[in-house]
């Protein structure tokens, strides 16, 4: 009976975690233009893996992915004009549609964007 139980929650945990496999865009404005990021997100249980990529870094590993529910956390560590930053990722899921902070240690500013399912 106990292992039933134990069964049921994982399951429950499991059952709630948001979709966000597969492709997700989002844009934000610069003093340059817009720039376009895309997640590439693989979800298992509440682990996050997958990439994102821009033009300005080329594709890059997401690390330390979760899922709690319809939040998401994760970070990239990407390397830009041979500096290494580590950029972290909160979002919040609803339905086709993601909004997304990001921030960078030592910034106090910290970015909002929205992405929409691609596909």
């Amino acid at each position: 009976m106990k292992a039933l139980l134990t069964m049921m929650a994982v399951f429950v945990l499991t059952a709630s975690a948001a979709d966000v496999s597969g492709t997700w865009k989002a844009a934000i404005e610069t003093p340059n233009g817009p720039l376009e990021t895309t997640f590439k997100f693989q979800a298992d249980g509440n682990k996050l893996t997958g990439s994102t990529s821009n033009q300005f870094m080329g594709d890059t590993a997401i690390s330390d992915g979760k899922i709690d529910g319809d939040s998401l956390t994760f970070t990239v560590n990407a390397n830009f004009n041979g500096n290494d930053i580590k950029l972290n990722y909160r979002a919040k899921v609803s339905g086709d549609e993601m909004k997304l902070t990001l921030e960078i240690p030592g910034r106090d500013q910290a970015i909002e964007m929205t992405a929409k399912r691609a596909s």
